[in-house]
């Protein structure tokens, strides 16, 4: 049994008040904040039933309305990158603020992020929604979206044509999206919490095991722009098929670390839930497992993390102290026509669904 619960968080100033929900079982407590639809925080158990919270977040809500790295939030009107901020539609262009590098990351520089969604209860959750006008970060169309959260106990789930057994005594945090919009226009919607099963105050997430359920990736240039190659994880040092220490990969991976977006299906296949991650902390016994509808899912270890942002409890957060597990569609999609479609037609609606499961070893 799921008790939700609202109350005043505090106010931005021009943009309105932010309250903060709370879903709280007997196993896991979550606090979401209509800004920015926001994780701000998970409690979950250890194997030795000490609660924790591992989800990287601030204290205050200045730390959200200041914060640049997109610590919890739901980010739109499209996750993750688009080439130079340039895109053409029903042979329309369109060009959009640069914020990372030469492109466009994120939704733009005020993404749905820094926007406050209006919440409404859900049996064992919040919905949240928000209307983006039309040229909304120089996007077409107005889009009327949502997300909802919900906290329930694990359930036997049929993933992959296969039966996969979740233990019931873990509770599963259900992220699903919905959307509609007046013009086409490419849409891609995920949540960008940052993990770290160990707790606050962890230093990083070396000894984290993970495993993907993926058979390829895609290559980035080195504005992290996916090349267009889709390439198989077999013999590279992305392959994480098998549970990996995540410290000892990171010495194998070029560059600063997994910031790459991993296959979970064909191009072109149907709407189907699928098996993606997990994550487990052996000293803690946390394990987090991860299911998605969306086709590809983002690996990243925090590299951009540095120590300059001082999180809860006063601790600063460094370089691969969390991860992101960022369900999506792939990457500048909407400039590279072998990839999944990512445009939302007037009259059609966009739905996806993650599932994060907590459990412990």
């Amino acid at each position: 049994m799921t008790q939700v619960s609202h109350q005043r968080w505090g106010t931005v100033s021009g943009v309105g008040d932010v309250d903060m929900w709370v879903l709280q079982s007997s196993t896991v407590r979550v606090e979401v904040l209509t800004l920015g639809a926001i994780i701000r925080s998970v409690h979950c158990k250890g194997k030795n039933n000490k609660m924790e919270d591992v989800v990287l977040g601030y204290d205050d809500l200045e730390g959200y309305v200041s914060d640049k790295r997109y610590l919890g939030a739901v980010v739109g009107r499209v996750a993750n990158r688009i080439a130079r901020g340039h895109f053409v539609v029903d042979g329309k262009e369109y060009q959009l603020d640069i914020n990372n590098g030469p492109n466009a990351l994120h939704g733009g520089l005020r993404g749905f992020n820094k926007a406050v969604w209006l919440a409404t209860e859900v049996e064992g959750g919040v919905s949240l929604s928000l209307t983006s006008p039309d040229g909304d970060q120089g996007y077409p169309g107005e889009v009327q979206v949502s997300v909802s959260y919900t906290l329930q106990k694990c359930q036997t789930a049929q993933l992959d044509t296969s039966w996969v057994w979740v233990p019931a005594r873990g509770k599963t945090l259900t992220a699903e999206y919905r959307a509609r919009s007046t013009k086409t226009t490419p849409i891609n919607l995920t949540n960008h919490s940052y993990f770290n099963l160990s707790g606050q105050g962890a230093a990083d997430i070396h000894d984290h095991e993970v495993s993907v359920s993926a058979q390829s990736y895609l290559p980035v240039d080195e504005t992290s722009i996916p090349t267009g190659e889709i390439r198989a994880v077999e013999g590279t040092p992305f392959d994480l098929r098998k549970p990996v220490l995540i410290g000892a990969q990171l010495k194998e991976v070029p560059g600063q670390g997994f910031d790459h977006n991993y296959c979970l299906s064909s191009p072109r296949v149907d709407w189907e839930e699928r098996h993606a991650v997990r994550i487990c902390h052996p000293p803690s016994g946390r394990v987090l497992e991860v299911s998605t509808s969306q086709p590809g899912i983002q690996f990243y270890t925090a590299n951009f993390l540095d120590g300059s942002i001082v999180g809860k409890g006063g601790f600063k957060y460094l370089k691969h102290g969390a991860f992101c597990l960022e369900t999506q569609n792939w990457p500048d999609a909407v400039n590279q026509a072998s990839f999944p479609d990512c445009l939302l037609r007037p009259g059609e609606e966009y739905h996806h669904v993650t599932r994060f499961t907590f459990t412990t070893i």
